[in-house]
This record gives structure tokens, sequence and C-alpha cells, in this order.
């Protein structure tokens, strides 16, 4: 027996859909209940892994290699589970497929149409996940709105399988009610015109789960009831809270459990209590800091115009709120443009206990991001590269300790004459015919961690389930590469390669020895951070972030 429940959002995109999913898969495993989620994106790309990440929001990359979404990282955080890209689709794969499918006359010659080959083929990758995962409940996000046109196929999908499969279908769907300043109350009516368009496409929201500043009250749920046509006790308050990681409980605590398990008539099962009593223990960590350390994030994809943007580096945002709580210090990140570097100086990094340097592409900001490095590695201020970061970590010490003057990455500067920074041998063929999408180095990767070496220790002091030294799986995302024609002269000046590909072609980590924490990686360690199981490698970095703080 399987069922499915599909979460749709109305009026803005952004609101809050991918955390009230994997609030809800989580909330269905505590319960007894094994579930997968997926997410549905309404664009024409193949993958995510083309998008600017300023308008997209940041690209995960699952273990098997797909860039996706980035809330498939909050499933897996939620899930404390690996997915795969058998839980991402998107419009483009749907209508790719449907014309391959017309191309080998799988369709015996019928007349291909949007209705009902395409609502067909994504209801079938749906089974396909459940039947794959042995999912008893499958939870589908449907990204953007549903006003958008876009969408439109996907909610024909909902209602097909709804129709055909009766009583096993539900429909939670994620509300805006607005508060504006002028008027000091919650406006119902943008969830009245979501609803609205909803109904016009044939589905009917289940349940109803409203976003906003502050709590629903009565008033505002009674008339959502009236106009909407849902029960009062349909309908949950998903408010701003202080973590993402408490919304589980809020819902939780409102009766959208029951709720789900009566309206879809699920059997009974005995609830998971090792999964409630580790998650209470990391919900209190979220409500108890102690400690204050400031952390400084330089990258260049949080600007769009005059606001700042931090989806394009949400899972280092997350993996350190998850490191934070672990060791009782207040969550404080500041996010830093390298390009503000580069006008007024490093005067703008004074005060911070730690520094880090995340993922980029391209020229853009490269020079404020090494002086950030220089900053970090005379001041002794703890530091952490990651991918980009950890190329641009080399590029400082090629330039300033070993003298190589004007050493860069082959990508920021093709012609320099110290090519410290390289691209992959097989990556030229792939750019010279303008394979861009999916060919980079993608998914888990072996590394071997060197004894010794403040990585290895990291890993060893905080071990979990997900690493076994010496060689342990990472996440990547790269074409460049450190040149390992370089390494020798780095290691006589005491730059330790502290993790290689088990082919020892690669350099997988960096690190300084005489530093209190100096450690670049060409992976994503923020990939395969959970809450319950924070990521060594940062645990260890805030840890020397209070170690400075304690010394300063």
């Amino acid at each position: 027996m399987r069922y499915y429940i599909f979460v749709v959002g109305g009026v803005i995109s952004g609101l809050g859909k991918g955390i009230t999913t994997a609030s809800v898969a989580f909330l269905l495993e505590k319960a007894g209940y094994k579930t997968t989620a997926l997410k549905a994106d309404p664009y024409l790309n193949l993958d995510a892994g083309t998008m600017n990440p300023i308008i997209h929001g940041e690209t995960f990359v699952t273990e098997d290699g797909l860039e996706t979404d980035q809330d498939i990282g909050h499933y897996e955080r939620f899930l404390d589970r690996d997915l795969t890209r058998l839980n991402y689709m998107t419009a483009g794969q749907v209508f790719l497929s449907v014309i391959e499918n017309e191309r080998q006359m799988k369709y015996e010659g019928e007349c291909v149409e949007f209705v009902r080959h395409v609502p067909e083929e994504i209801n079938n990758r749906l089974k396909e996940l459940g039947d794959k995962t042995e999912a008893e409940i499958v939870i589908v996000e449907i990204g953007g709105t549903v006003g958008d046109i876009q969408n439109m196929l996907f909610l024909e999908a909902i209602r097909q399988l709804k129709l055909a499969n009766k009583g096993k279908v539900m429909v939670v769907h994620v509300a805006y009610l607005p508060l504006p300043k002028n008027l000091g109350e919650l406006k119902t009516k943008p969830a009245q015109q979501s609803v609205s368009l909803l109904l016009s496409s044939g589905v009917q929201p289940d349940l109803i789960v409203t976003r906003s500043e502050r709590e629903i009250d009565s008033l505002r749920k009674k008339k959502i009831s009236i106009f909407c046509n849902v029960y009062e006790e349909d309908i949950f308050s998903n408010p701003d809270l202080e973590s993402v990681y408490q919304v589980p409980s809020y819902l939780e605590n409102q009766g959208i459990v029951e709720r789900i398990k009566e309206k879809l008539s699920l059997p009974k099962r005995q609830t998971n209590l090792e999964l409630k009593e580790k998650w209470e223990k990391f919900e209190k960590s979220t409500k108890t800091s102690r400690k204050k350390i400031r952390i400084g994030i330089v990258g260049k994809y949080f600007e769009s115009g005059d606001y700042s943007l931090e989806d394009s580096y949400l899972c280092v945002l997350e993996t350190f709120r998850q490191s934070f709580y672990y060791h009782g210090i207040e969550p404080n990140v500041a996010w830093i443009s390298s390009e503000k570097i580069e006008k007024e100086g490093t005067r703008v990094l004074e005060g911070f206990d730690g520094l880090v340097v995340p993922q980029g592409w391209g020229s853009r900001g490269v020079e404020g991001k090494i002086k950030t490095i220089e900053f970090a590695r005379k001041n002794m201020v703890p530091y952490l590269g990651l991918c980009f970061g950890m190329q641009m970590a080399v590029i400082e010490f090629a330039r300033h300790v070993l003298g190589m003057d004007g050493a860069n990455s082959t990508e920021v500067n093709p012609d320099t004459k110290y090519p410290v920074i390289h691209i992959m041998p097989e990556q030229k063929e792939y750019l010279a015919r303008k394979q861009y999408g999916g060919t980079i180095r993608l998914g888990g990767w072996p590394a071997e961690v060197q004894k010794g070496t403040k990585l290895w220790q990291a890993y060893e002091k905080y071990d979990n389930e997900n690493f076994e030294l010496p060689v342990v799986k990472e996440r990547h995302r790269h074409r460049y590469e450190f040149n390992r024609e370089y390494l020798g002269r780095f290691e006589k000046a005491g730059l330790v390669a502290s993790a290689i590909s088990p082919d020892k072609k690669l350099v997988e980590a960096i690190e300084l020895k005489d530093h209190p924490f100096f450690v670049g990686v060409q992976y994503h360690p923020e990939f395969k951070s959970r809450p319950l199981s924070p990521h060594p490698i940062f645990l260890a970095f805030i840890e020397a972030a209070l170690e400075q703080k304690k010394s300063a």
C-alpha cells in the first residue's frame, strides 16, 4: 500500500515548502512510517547545475552525482539519509523522457500530447521512486507557485493520481499570510487567491499550512476555512521561528500528524523512540546557546541589488548552525562581499574568530578572497576553505610564501606563469565541446586522509557513522584542481596535502603546519552534514575559533 502527499505553495516562491515537506517526512518517520521525499521543479533545465545561485539559490549535489535544487539538502538533513537522482525531477527531464519514448515507439504510434503523456510520465517517476525506496509514503514538493503556468502539468498529475488512488493521495497547501506594517494584522487574501487558483486546476487542498511572521489566530483561521473550503482543524500555523529545526515540533504540537493519519487512513505504527529522543536532544540544543563567537563568510553570491541573499550558501550556513548548536554557541555569522574587501581592504575582517571562503566560480571577487586568506594566515585566524576556497588558499600561499608572483588558477587567468590550480584533463574536452551541464566532477568520491594532520584529528575526534578513516567519501563539484607539479615546493614551505585520492592523482585537501587551524578541502563537507551528525571538519573549525576567542 502506498500513499502520496503533495506540498504546493502560492503567491511567492521561497515560502517554506521545502521545510514543510522535510518536516512532514520527518514527523511521519518518527511516527513509524517509511517515507521518501521528491522535489519537482517546473523549469526546463535537466538539473540545477547551470543555474545562477543568486537567482535560484545553492546547488545541492547528491551522493550519486546529480546537481539538484537546495531542497534536496533539506530532505537529507531532516531524514538523516542520502537521497539519489530519483528524488529530483524537472519538467526538462520529464519532457525529454516523453520525447525519447516517442522516438523509440514506446507509445505505439499514438499522438503524443501534453495531457495525458506528460502527467503520466510524472506519476510514473513517483511510482518508480516509491518502488525503489520501498517507501510507504512518497512526499512530493512542487516548486514555484500554483499560479505559475509551467506548473499546470504537475497539478494535472496530482489531479489524475488523486482520482486513480481514492483516499491515498492528499495535498498540503503552503499559503502566505503577509503582515503589512501599516495595518498590523495578518491578511488572508493571498491565501484565498492561491487556493482559488489551485481549485481551478481541479485540485482541492486537504490541509493548509500558513506561513507568516506571527502565529495565525482563530479569526484568520475561520476566514481561511470559509473561503478556502477546508475545515478549521485542517489549518496549521507555521510562523517564523528561531530555527527551521523547530518547525517539526511546532507542527506536531498542533496535531498535523494525526490529521494526516486520519485523512489517509494510515495503518497503525509504533513511534520510533530512538529517533524521537535524538531529535528532542538536538532541538533542545537550538534553544540553549551559552557561548559567542563571530564567523565571517567571504563570498560573492549573496548580493542581489541592495539585498543580501543567504540561499547561495545555504548548506554552509545550515552546517554552521548545526555546529554552533553542537558546541553550545549562539549562531553568529557575518556575510562579507569579497568585492568589498577588494575596495576597502582587510580592516573589515578584524574581530572575527574564524574566516571561511566557500565555493565559487569565475574571476569576479577573487582578489578579495585571496586578501582574506592572507589575513587569516598572517594573523593566525582559523581558516576554512571550501572547494574554491581551497584553491584560493593554494594561490595565496604560492604568491606570498613561495614568491610565485601572479600565480593563479587557469580558470581565472589562462595565461598565468604559475598555474598552481589547473583544469582536470578530461574537463578540457567537455569545455571545448561546450558541454557544461552535468560534466564536472560530481558526487561522492573517496579521499585518503593523512594521519597526524588536523584533518585526520577532526574526523577522528568528531567521528560519526558517515566516515571511517583513513579513507572518507565526500561530495565534489568542480572542474579545476591543485596542480601536483608544484606539490613538492609547497610541502617544503609548510603546506601539507592532508588528503589525496586513493590513486594518488588528486590533492583533496591542504593545510598549514604552523597555524591554529588552516584547512582547505576540494570537496563540499557541508553536503553531508546533518543535525544529528554535524560534519567533523566544521566542528573542528568551530572548536579552533572558540580557542581563538579565549586567547584573544
